[in-house]
């Protein structure tokens, strides 16, 4: 694999029979910076981007904006769910993908940080849930998830996006899963910022915001 460019690299990890074609971005000093440990963004992405065509993957979020030319100082993975699957039950994959990203790149263990929009939001959710502890931070947009794994976030620092006026996902389902989080008790309350004329896309005006990665940085596990 060469790494002259550092921006789009295609990818096929293989875990446990699922296949899983992933866009790999690292940062333009990558390279120039030995021993250097790097915040890292999983980004998962929604329904319509499924299949075999990475180029969908481009279409929105983090890759889309790299695609156009911005820079970011994290490592992003953004894999690409088969066209007859979700992100909700490739949980496992996507837990085995990291461990592989991490054992092969300069990672910071401590900022991981996952988000993901729709299909992806419920990704999100679910990824987070299954494996608590795991990420420094989440940001779920236009997702949602069951109540019942709720508990298991109470630590997690949590930022959720969602459009006042989704008729796709509704806003229900995010303000359901902030509720069962906020009613385990924990330490860290998740936050929501609610769109009022938005409706199912509330991710491009999230994504675009700085304020997110910032925000994303200034959290890590252990602080």
């Amino acid at each position: 694999m060469t790494q002259q460019a550092y921006t789009f690299e295609k990818e096929i990890h293989i875990v446990k029979q699922a296949r899983l074609r992933y866009l790999l971005y690292l940062p333009e000093d990558y390279d120039s910076t030995p021993g250097r440990r790097w915040p890292l963004i999983l980004f998962l992405h929604g329904a319509g981007e499924r299949g075999s065509d990475l180029n969908l993957v481009k279409l929105h979020g983090p890759p889309k904006l790299i695609e156009q030319g911005r820079r970011f100082p994290f490592i992003v993975v953004s894999p690409q769910c088969s066209r007859h699957s979700w992100w909700p039950v490739e949980v496992e994959a996507l837990n085995a993908l990291l461990d592989e990203i991490m054992a092969s790149y300069a990672v910071d263990p401590k900022r991981v940080y996952l988000t993901g929009l729709s299909m992806g939001g419920f990704g999100t959710w679910a990824l987070a849930a299954a494996y608590p502890g795991r990420f420094a931070a989440i940001a779920p947009i236009c997702g949602g998830g069951d109540p019942e794994t709720a508990c298991a976030l109470k630590n997690t620092p949590t930022w959720v996006f969602h459009g006042a006026r989704d008729q796709t996902v509704p806003l229900s389902e995010s303000k359901q899963m902030v509720d069962a989080v906020l009613a385990c008790g924990g330490p860290v309350e998740p936050r929501l910022t609610v769109y009022p004329e938005a409706e199912h896309d509330s991710w491009t005006k999230t994504y675009n915001n700085s304020r997110l990665y910032d925000w994303f940085l200034q959290n890590a596990l252990g602080d």
